[in-house]
C-alpha cells in the first residue's frame, strides 16, 4: 500500500497499605523548566496564530469550552469504522476524571510528563517487578505507572497495522479519524485485566473492531480536536480527529502489557510521550 509521506509524517508524530500512584516511581531525569513549558505554548500560539488551524488535541476533558470555530463534522461511531492502530503514551496525555495530577514537565519533549492517576494503590499492586517492561532510551514501565492507549479508528478500508499510517490507503484520501481513549493503570495483581484480551481485535459485522474496549469506565467525553503527540508541542497538528476519552481508569496487570510489548500487529514495543494539554482557548473546540 502507497500512503501519503507527508501525511504519514505528520499524524506519527501525532491500594491493604495505601500509596499515591504517582508517587511509585519516576525516572531519574532531570524535568525541565515551567519556563520551558511556558515558552512551547507561545509558539504554538505564535505559530498558529491567523492560520486557520482547526481546534487541537489533548485537552481538559473536565472544562469542554474553547473559542476554535473551525468545526468539522463528528466521525461516525467506532462501531462503523475500520480499528486501523493501537498504541498507548506512558502517562495521560488528556486531563480530568481519574487522572488529573500533574505529572511534571518531564525532559521537555513528551517524556514524564502528562497527568496520572489520581487514586491509591494497595502494597501489593505496587510491588515491583524483577524484570523490566517496555524499556526505552526515555523511559520504562512500572506498577503504579499511567498509560493512555488510543484505540484508532479510521473510515478508510483497512487493516490494523503500525503506526497511524496504517489508517490510510489509496482509495480515501481524507479519511475520517476517531480514537477511543481509554486510561489504565499499571498494577502487579494477576487478578487485574488482561491487556491482550483488552486489544484482542477482528472483523466484525463488516469492521475491524477492537472486541473489549472497556464499558464501564464512564461515559466517554467527546470532542472535535487533533493528532498529539509532542512533535506537535510547538506548532498545529493539521489533523482532524474525533476523540472519545473515557473519565475512569481501569487496572490492567503489567504482566500482560509485557507480554503484548513483545509481539503484536501493530509492532509496538514502548509506551510514547506525550503533547503538552492544550490550554489556549483560541486552539479548543467549545464541544
Amino acid at each position: 500500500m502507497k500512503n501519503n509521506p507527508l501525511f504519514l509524517y505528520a499524524i506519527a508524530a501525532l491500594f491493604p497499605t495505601m500509596a499515591n500512584a504517582q508517587e511509585v516511581h519516576s525516572e531519574s531525569h532531570e524535568p525541565v523548566s515551567d519556563k520551558v513549558i511556558a515558552e512551547q505554548r507561545s509558539q504554538l500560539a505564535i505559530q498558529s496564530e491567523g492560520k486557520g488551524f482547526g481546534p487541537q488535541a489533548p485537552r481538559d476533558i473536565d472544562n469542554i469550552e474553547g473559542n476554535n470555530k473551525r468545526l468539522f463534522g463528528l466521525a461516525p461511531a467506532y462501531t462503523s469504522m475500520n480499528l486501523c492502530n493501537i498504541h498507548f503514551h506512558k502517562n495521560a496525555e488528556h486531563k480530568g476524571g481519574e487522572f488529573s495530577k500533574y505529572a511534571g514537565n518531564g525532559d521537555g519533549h513528551g517524556y514524564n510528563s502528562g497527568y496520572v492517576y489520581t487514586g491509591s494503590l494497595s502494597k501489593a499492586e505496587l510491588m515491583p517487578l524483577k524484570h523490566t517492561v517496555g524499556a526505552s532510551e526515555h523511559s520504562s514501565l512500572y506498577p503504579g505507572d499511567t498509560i493512555e492507549v488510543h484505540y484508532v479508528y479510521s473510515t478508510a478500508q483497512v487493516k490494523p497495522g503500525h503506526s497511524l499510517g496504517a489508517c490510510l490507503d489509496n482509495s480515501t484520501g481524507n479519511p475520517q479519524l476517531r480514537v477511543e481513549t481509554q486510561v489504565y493503570v499499571l498494577v502487579n495483581d494477576t487478578n487485574a485485566l488482561n491487556f491482550v484480551t483488552l486489544t484482542e481485535h477482528g472483523m466484525k459485522a463488516g469492521y475491524q473492531q477492537a472486541f473489549n474496549i472497556p464499558k464501564n469506565t464512564g461515559d466517554a467525553i467527546q470532542y472535535i480536536g487533533s493528532t498529539t503527540g509532542p512533535g506537535y508541542n510547538e506548532k498545529a497538528s493539521p489533523y482532524q480527529v474525533t476523540w472519545s476519552v473515557r473519565p475512569k481508569i481501569a487496572k490492567v496487570n503489567i504482566e500482560t502489557v509485557a507480554k503484548w510489548l513483545e509481539g503484536n500487529a501493530f509492532d509496538e514495543d514502548h509506551a510514547h510521550g506525550v503533547r503538552n494539554l492544550v490550554i489556549n482557548p483560541d486552539l479548543l473546540s467549545g464541544n
